[in-house]
């Protein structure tokens, strides 16, 4: 088949969808299939199967660009529209399929309303936007033939089938290698630097805590903030090379996240795929996916709680890596490829099973 994902965000910016996209393509590429991905222009360098849409600097958050149009007679031939974001890529991608009378479907990564607060910096309106950027996507979503969501939950008014992004359970695997020779236990995290990710919440608790070392891997708005408020005992980092994340997961005693805008974590189970176990908020997507198998919860905003999980994690060892693998990647290119070959409406497969939670 041929199958055009359309994407508001892809390299050089790094993220969870970013990463998702190019894991799916080369397995779905790998079983014969032809993959064009449509991203907004970039510094990145095409290569034949990648089609730059024109676009602009992202005054709020400089990773992302903002695309602006694509003709589509410019687009190959395809007989699947696979949509990841709701802006001008996305409604690229809408007309195709409907011009066409192709299968769309679209995957739901982020809840964007939460980011909000951090571009606009003014909590009403916010707020505000946030309502009527619900309202927006509600609609945008139900006008697709399939819509997935990594876990039961979608916060969005649509019904979806479950469909977890995927862990590539062949990279990330435990290593014999460590980044850190330290005495003292190592707390780490790896992602975007966002207000919604509540790393103000674990440097917060480091301060308490200074028989930990913590290393926060990662880039974005509220870095800068982080760095100035953190205790000696918390050091930050760039993002790291993918290759190189195994080792740094691996290198952990415990991964640690307070994020609350989270729809799946890749993150924490790519480090329990890397036998690293997993402290986590006691939020959604987390009582899901983190539990006594891979990790513990504890309760948001209570820094007691926090350490109580982390000292869970790391009284002995658990089995993380096969507490999740039904998140493997090979999975849900399986599932992708039922949902790409459903003709009609009620063939389609709206409730697939889904992976036990740990």
């Amino acid at each position: 088949m041929n199958i055009g994902f359309f994407t508001d965000s892809y390299f050089p910016g790094i993220d969870g969808v970013t990463y998702t996209i190019k894991a799916w393509r080369e397995r779905l590429e790998a079983r014969g299939h032809e993959v064009y991905v449509v991203y907004p222009a970039s510094s990145h360098d095409p290569d034949d199967h990648e089609l730059p849409v024109r676009s602009l600097p992202n005054p709020f958050y400089s990773q992302y660009r903002l695309p602006i149009y694509r003709s589509l007679s410019t687009l190959p031939d395809l007989d699947v529209v696979h949509c990841h974001g709701p802006a001008t890529t996305g409604l690229l991608g809408r007309r195709y399929a409907a011009e066409h009378d192709v299968r769309s479907v679209y995957t739901h990564h982020t809840p964007i309303e939460d980011y909000l607060i951090q571009a606009l910096r003014v909590e009403e309106l916010s707020q505000a936007i946030g309502k009527l950027y619900v309202a927006y996507e509600n609609r945008f979503l139900q006008s697709f033939d399939c819509v997935t969501a990594s876990t039961s939950r979608i916060r969005r008014d649509v019904e979806h089938t479950q469909l977890p992004v995927g862990i590539e359970t062949e990279t990330f695997q435990p290593q014999s290698d460590s980044l850190f020779e330290d005495d003292n236990p190592i707390i780490g995290y790896s992602g975007r630097m966002s207000a919604k990710k509540n790393l103000d919440e674990v440097v917060r608790f480091a301060e308490s805590a200074p028989e930990y070392r913590f290393v926060l891997v990662g880039e974005g708005p509220a870095r800068e903030g982080l760095e100035r408020a953190a205790p000696d005992n918390v050091e930050f980092h760039d993002f790291m090379p993918r290759e190189r994340l195994p080792t740094f997961y691996s290198s952990l005693d415990v991964f640690v996240t307070a994020s609350t805008c989270d729809t799946l974590g890749l993150s924490t189970l790519e480090a329990n795929a890397c036998g690293t176990p997993v402290a986590a908020a006691d939020v959604q997507p987390f009582d899901e996916t983190i539990g006594p198998e891979n990790g513990a919860r504890f309760t948001y905003g209570d820094l007691d709680d926090m350490r109580r999980a982390i000292s869970e994690c790391l009284l002995e060892p658990k089995p993380t890596r096969e507490a999740v693998e039904p998140f493997s990647v090979d999975r849900t290119v399986d599932q992708l490829e039922s949902i790409y070959g459903v003709e009609t409406a009620d063939e389609s497969p709206d409730r697939m099973p889904a992976p036990a939670p740990p």
